[in-house]
Parts: C-alpha cells; sequence; structure tokens
C-alpha cells in the first residue's frame, strides 16, 4: 500500500458540488492499494500514518504525530498512485488492486484507523466517485509512505555517497533513485517489507 500524506491546515472533499467531508488541522492521506497488499499492510500502514511526527511541539520540528495534537485525517482512496510510468507516456494501473477487492480492503483500512484513533477523527471520501479535494498544506509537508519500504536509495554502479556540511558536521546523503521493479513475481522476504523479485 502506498500514501502521500500531508499535514494540512484544513481539507475537505466535493462530489458533485456538494462538501462530502472536511477536516481542520490533521493530515490529508491518499491512499492506493495495491494487488497483492493485504491485512499485514493495511496495520503497517494505518500504524505509520497515525504515529508520524510531522508536527511541530514546544517551537521544535518533528515531534508529535496528529494523535499527539488531537488532529483529524481526512482519507481518500486513489489507484492511480499504483500507476507504472516506465514506459511511454500513458500511465499502466495493472498494478493496481481491482476496484470490488480495494473497496473491501480501503473499507478495512478506515475501520483499523478508527480502532486505532478516535473514530470521529477519521473521515472520507467517496469511493470510486469523481472527488474535488481542496486543502491548505501546512509548511507545506508532504510524505509519501509505502508498505514496501519504497525510498530513494543508491542504485548499484551510481554515483556513490555525496558528503555536504551543514552547521559545521558532515552529512551523508544519498542521491540515487532507484529503477521500478522488473516484470517477474514478487513474493515477500522472512521479514514484512523485504522482496524477492524473480
Amino acid at each position: 500500500m502506498r500514501a502521500v500524506v500531508q499535514r494540512v491546515a484544513s481539507a475537505s472533499v466535493s462530489v458533485d458540488g456538494k462538501v462530502i467531508s472536511s477536516i481542520s488541522r490533521g493530515l490529508m492521506v491518499l491512499v492506493g492499494i495495491g494487488t497483492d497488499d493485504t491485512l499485514t499492510d493495511v496495520e503497517t500502514l494505518s500504524s505509520k500514518i497515525l504515529n508520524i511526527r510531522v508536527f511541530d511541539a514546544n517551537g521544535a520540528m518533528w515531534k508529535s504525530s496528529v494523535k499527539d495534537i488531537a488532529g483529524e485525517v481526512l482519507c481518500v482512496s486513489q489507484f492511480t498512485l499504483m500507476a507504472n510510468t516506465t514506459k511511454g507516456n500513458k500511465p499502466d494501473f495493472h498494478r493496481a488492486m481491482s476496484t470490488n477487492s480495494s473497496k473491501d480492503l480501503y473499507a478495512v483500512f478506515l475501520e483499523k484507523m478508527r480502532q486505532l484513533y478516535v473514530p470521529d477523527r477519521i473521515q472520507d471520501g467517496e469511493f470510486g466517485a469523481m472527488m474535488n479535494v481542496s486543502l491548505t498544506n501546512e509548511g507545506p509537508v508532504t510524505l509519501t509512505l509505502d508498505t514496501r519500504k519504497f525510498e530513494y536509495v543508491a542504485v548499484p554502479g551510481g554515483p556513490s555517497r555525496k558528503k555536504s556540511s551543514e552547521n559545521g558536521k558532515d552529512k551523508n546523503r544519498r542521491v540515487d533513485v532507484v529503477p521500478s521493479r522488473p516484470s517477474g513475481s514478487v513474493t515477500r522476504g522472512p521479514s514484512h517489507g523485504e522482496l524477492d523479485v524473480s
């Protein structure tokens, strides 16, 4: 599962010109479900969203979660997050779970979020509808989360780590991008989040 998480001052979802959900300060979350996602992915992603520290506390950055500030969360199902854009210019959505199956798993995801937090602070769009999403991104702060640990990392044969000086201290920074997974079978490794691609 993938999520785009935005720290917001406010956010809302409208369908046919009518606002169906709105929140004040908290998180706007777009959620994509892949063909092989399971309940384990639901549990991992819901916990991470609710506990990731993207809010300030006592003048210090990255100290509080949405739960810590008693914020709200607006979730919107977003199959386009699973798009493969490596070939041509037309997105390929074959990695997205089918409509009926993803609707069921998304409902489980929402229920898990409500179990882990205050139920009425978890809002939702309308699954499968054409929605207009409005928000005021606070910061701006936008994060991508993926239960398969998607991130920018060094690639074999690419440039080595580069060092930069920040506040008098050297920091290692990875600057390379992992290419998309090759086609083939994908299975979980011994621990959650590890993949074996063959």
